[in-house]
């Protein structure tokens, strides 16, 4: 028998597949490792998963490169498997990634879910959605609320965002805003961080999600996976909720892993029934149906609020929208957008003339992003463009429709007003029923 290692490229984006690495490849000597690609997120190619994380199997780490390069990869390393380790895609880009794989004569390969699952000691609540942008963060906080009001010690952790430096990010935990500074996030870190924070929930993220678990497992009764994009949960979960999107209806069964997550959803959250078409609503609801049938729906809304938000009648406004929801999210409106209309905006600005630096680098990638500005931030460069191309459109007001108050991270020359928004359940159930019918049995 021969003991030959398969060489492997993991193809990712600086999150699941360094999980899937983690928790599959690591310690298993039938596979050799050769390399990360990487995709989505800016500056990640270029480095190395640090020796440290990798294992003592990897003593010089293993490089990440472009995911442009993946066919000379192959090549140069003799590659035999490439596995597909990231989320929130088409079903054509991954068969699309996977046709060039098995041209240049290697396997294509997609790890199952539980095999990545790690199963924890404590309860857990996973919350998932079919797109970025659905509204898993407003449940995760509500799910929280209602948890605490139970009695229960909650902790979430949150879908990796590591775009630091990987090995001192193995673990991070975050009680108070301060550690949001102390950790050096990016502004789509705080944008998931600060609101659990906020409400007193602990919050946990990183690189290594069996260390982090375990930590997590010590703070908490009950965790909440936090998902990120439309992945998979990483914890083996005991509630399984997803959170669908009728503004984006057909992309539950054609992006990858929607499907998946909705086959193993024990709760869907059918989000934002107040900005669709009755059309699309049923349509999902029908979709979610062919798939999982036994699945329990809860619809749901999330209602956006503006303080002062009258002042913004007739004004002339720049738009800034969550960044991944509007770039391989895909969404041509989002919260600052619906907020412009309901309180009289009586125009959209473009912020596209006047954009530069990593800034403009966002929009020739994304072309689709139109009118609206995403709040890119994940380096001190890419914040500093964002600021310049907020002050140099010639707007009465900036409408900020992110998560965080963006005001505190970047200078703003111009009236500001931030846009707030909460779920709110229609009709029963609702995740108070849900969740009380659960942890009832569970105590």
């Amino acid at each position: 028998m021969s003991t030959k290692s398969i060489r492997t490229i993991i193809v990712g984006a600086a999150g699941r597949d360094f999980h899937n690495f983690n928790v599959v490849y690591r310690n298993d000597p039938r596979y050799q490792v050769v390399a990360f690609t990487a995709a989505q997120i800016p500056d990640i190619a270029g480095r190395k998963y640090p020796a440290s994380l990798a294992g003592k199997r990897y003593p010089k780490g293993i490089p990440i490169h472009e995911e442009q390069d993946l066919e000379k990869l192959i090549a140069k390393h003799d590659v035999e498997e490439v596995v597909f380790s990231y989320s929130d895609v088409s079903y054509q880009h991954v068969m699309s990634l996977g046709s060039r794989a098995t041209a240049a004569g290697a396997h294509f390969k997609l790890l199952s879910a539980t095999e990545t699952m790690i199963k924890s000691r404590k309860p857990v609540v996973s919350i998932c959605a079919v797109r970025t942008g659905s509204g898993k963060s407003q449940t995760s906080r509500k799910a929280a609320k209602i948890l605490q009001d139970m009695g229960f010690r909650v902790a979430a952790v949150r879908h990796p965002m590591p775009y630091g430096d990987l090995a001192k990010q193995k673990v991070q935990r975050y009680a108070t805003l301060a550690d949001l500074k102390k950790h050096h996030c990016t502004i789509e870190e705080m944008e998931e961080y600060e609101p659990h924070i906020v409400n007193g929930i602990v919050i946990y993220a990183g690189v290594d999600y069996e260390a982090i678990l375990r930590q997590a497992e010590k703070d908490a009764d009950v965790i909440i996976w936090d998902g990120g994009n439309n992945d998979l949960p990483f914890y083996k979960p005991d509630l399984h909720m997803v959170v669908a999107d009728p503004l984006r209806v057909g992309n539950e069964l054609t992006y990858y892993p929607s499907e998946a997550n909705l086959r193993l959803a024990d709760v869907v959250i059918i989000n934002k029934i107040d900005s669709a078409l009755p059309l699309q609503v049923e349509t999902l609801r029908t979709n979610i149906h062919s798939v999982n049938p036994k699945a329990r729906i809860i619809d749901a809304a999330s209602p956006i609020h503006v303080e002062r938000g009258a002042e913004l009648a007739g004004k002339k406004v720049l738009v800034i929208e969550d960044g991944p929801t509007l770039t391989h999210g895909e969404m041509a409106i989002g919260a600052g957008t619906v907020a412009a209309k309901k309180y009289g905006a009586a125009q959209l600005i473009d912020p596209r003339p006047y954009v530069s630096g990593e800034i403009k680098r966002t929009f020739d990638t994304y072309p689709k992003i139109g009118v609206l500005l995403p709040a890119m931030g994940y380096s001190k460069k890419q914040i500093k463009d964002l600021e310049g191309t907020i002050n140099r459109v010639p707007a009465d007001a900036v409408i900020i429709g992110t998560p965080i108050d963006l005001a505190r991270i970047v200078k703003i020359a111009k009236p500001a007003y931030r846009v707030t928004y909460d779920l709110e359940e229609i009709g029963e159930p609702n995740l108070r029923t849900v969740l009380a019918e659960k942890f009832r049995k569970t105590r």
